[in-house]
């Protein structure tokens, strides 16, 4: 029988690229095809070098072909790999109504990075702030704990005519985490590009709403997350949190290596020093420097980069971590003083960060209560 090539086409459509929503020719994978005789060429042009895939492409098209249309059919698939924008990744574009997005990193685990966070939105949402908190912390999701909002589940509400998630609303601040999504005690198995695709809806598909500032507490180290997010949001500067111990200091000197690199370039506001020293409640005048004094202060002088201040370790601050009530709620208490002080030092340092350098996007604070933030002493 004569091979049409348009017949071959629309069968063409019947096969799906794996790892691709849509089918070869839909996609654009497909360049050409050409017949000739009992001859088919089919030009491809794939998005990954995978070796597996594109023998599983070659084999599919050779099949179909020969059970179509004729048995006899020489089938030749030539194959070009030429890297695409990931559909799984976070793509660069603004978030309407978000004016500040602040990175919060540790270059390691166990220092205390999502109790800050938590800390730092519920100081600043206190000064008249509108915050966020985006956990993307996919492994390791603590800030519904942290909230005391582990049982919530956003529901999903029109704006515009889109369907859109509703952040979970604590302590006047909106958070997402995938520890909404998914049970307490079920780990979270995925590779890079899934997890990607879950921050992704996290963030372009939930109403947001108007907020002047929006903390992405990040998972500890350097990798596949943070470089999703870094190279892909408009990020107004980081916050790095570290303890005051070498090995500590060593992965966050990493951390802020990573934000200022030159494919990344993402401006480092400071670095905060967590469990600072231990303070007993019975002797609140004393300081017993149980991870070494000052090493993060040193480190962010040796880097030139600001240092935003030290948290001290004391047992209420873990207390209310896992009551989901954060420390910096404790009104009147020195713990109030402490981060107080740490959120005027980040919004100073967002607001020189504003001025001085160009924006990844409009981004300005005008509220009073930045200026009152600011000033406050």
């Amino acid at each position: 029988m004569k091979l049409d090539r348009k017949e071959i086409l629309k069968a063409l459509e019947s096969i799906t690229i794996a790892g691709e929503g849509k089918n070869m020719v839909e996609s654009g994978a497909v360049q050409n095809v050409i017949t000739f005789g009992n001859e088919v060429v089919v030009d491809l042009t794939l998005s990954t070098p995978a070796m597996h895939i594109k023998k599983r492409a070659e084999d599919d098209i050779r099949k179909l072909i020969q059970e179509t249309f004729s048995a006899d059919a020489v089938v030749k698939v030539n194959i070009k790999v030429e890297a695409k924008e990931n559909p799984n990744e976070i793509k660069g574009k603004s978030i309407p109504g978000i004016s500040n997005i602040i990175a919060v990193a540790s270059g390691k685990g166990g220092v205390g990075k999502s109790t800050v966070t938590a800390n730092l939105a519920v100081t600043l949402a206190k000064m008249g702030f509108k915050v966020g908190v985006l956990d993307a912390d996919i492994y390791g999701p603590s800030m519904p704990i942290m909230f005391d909002v582990e049982t919530e589940k956003p529901i999903s509400i029109e704006v515009d005519g889109k369907s859109k998630m509703k952040p979970i609303e604590s302590f006047e601040v909106k958070l997402l985490s995938i520890g909404f999504f998914t049970a307490p005690s079920q780990a979270v198995i995925w590779r890079g590009p899934m997890a990607a695709k879950a921050l992704n809806q996290m963030i372009f598909d939930a109403a947001w709403g108007e907020l002047d500032f929006m903390l992405i507490d990040l998972p500890p180290g350097t990798g596949d997350i943070h470089l999703s997010i870094m190279q892909s949001l408009p990020i107004t500067g980081a916050v790095v949190v570290s303890t005051p111990q070498a090995v500590a200091l060593a992965d966050a000197k990493k951390g802020v290596s990573m934000f200022l690199s030159d494919s990344i370039k993402v401006p480092v506001l400071g670095i905060i020093e967590n469990m600072a020293y231990f303070t007993p409640e019975e002797l609140p005048n004393n300081k017993y420097y149980i991870f070494g004094k000052e090493g993060a202060k040193n480190l962010a002088e040796d880097l030139q980069v600001p240092f935003l201040g030290e948290v001290p370790l004391i047992q209420s601050i873990r207390e209310a971590g896992d009551y989901g009530r954060p420390a910096a709620l404790q009104t009147a208490s020195p713990l109030e003083g402490i981060f107080e002080n740490i959120a005027r030092n980040v919004v100073q340092e967002v607001v020189a960060r504003n001025e001085n350098l160009a924006p990844t996007e409009a981004i300005k604070i005008t509220t009073m209560a930045g200026c009152s933030a600011v000033n406050k002493k």
